[in-house]
């Protein structure tokens, strides 16, 4: 069965690369809350890889987490559309540290981004108003996107670890007879 373990390996390789992805878009913004849920999604999918390999307990864990990370993304769904009392404006994923917000709130696809610096302060640290125009898809819909694809990627290959992990079951009780 080591043709399986090669697949498995590159779903998860597919899944961490997907995840990684979504890291760096989630620094540039300084979005702290996602930073973490990626970050612990890629341990979790590492240990999840080799719990699928070794058939080990560690494959629960990767089922669990699953779940939890189709969760959060389900929740950032619902943040960025603004459903059930969430608001997208609110500074939630930065643990109200800073103002910042999506990454892609000004610099999405065919957006002309403009700084309004304040009439009278010419410093380099003053804070300028951003406008932003023209955009072809709004960055709600970008990150509902990404959160979206996230499920996707998440269910089909949890589904899939789950299948091998029960051929392999299958292939060494039918071995040993």
């Amino acid at each position: 069965m080591p043709r399986h373990s090669s697949v498995c390996v590159c779903v998860c390789v597919c899944v961490c690369m997907v995840a990684l992805e979504r890291q760096v878009f989630d620094f540039l913004g300084y979005q702290w809350a996602p930073i973490l849920a990626n970050f612990f999604h890629i341990i979790i999918v590492i240990l999840g890889l080799f719990g699928t390999i070794q058939y080990r307990p560690r494959y629960i864990v990767y089922t669990v987490w699953t779940a939890l990370w189709v969760t959060w993304n389900v929740f950032i769904i619902c943040f960025y559309l603004d459903v059930g009392g969430l608001t997208k404006e609110s500074d939630l994923l930065t643990f109200n540290i800073s103002a910042h917000h999506s990454w892609w709130s000004e610099r999405g696809p065919g957006c002309v981004r403009r700084e309004m610096t304040q009439p009278g302060v010419g410093t380099v640290d003053s804070q300028s108003y951003i406008s932003v125009m023209g955009c072809l898809m709004e960055y709600q819909y970008i990150e509902v996107l990404h959160s979206g694809i996230q499920i996707l990627i998440a269910v089909s290959s949890g589904l899939y670890l789950y299948t091998y992990t029960h051929q392999i079951k299958y292939y060494w009780s039918h071995t040993r007879q």
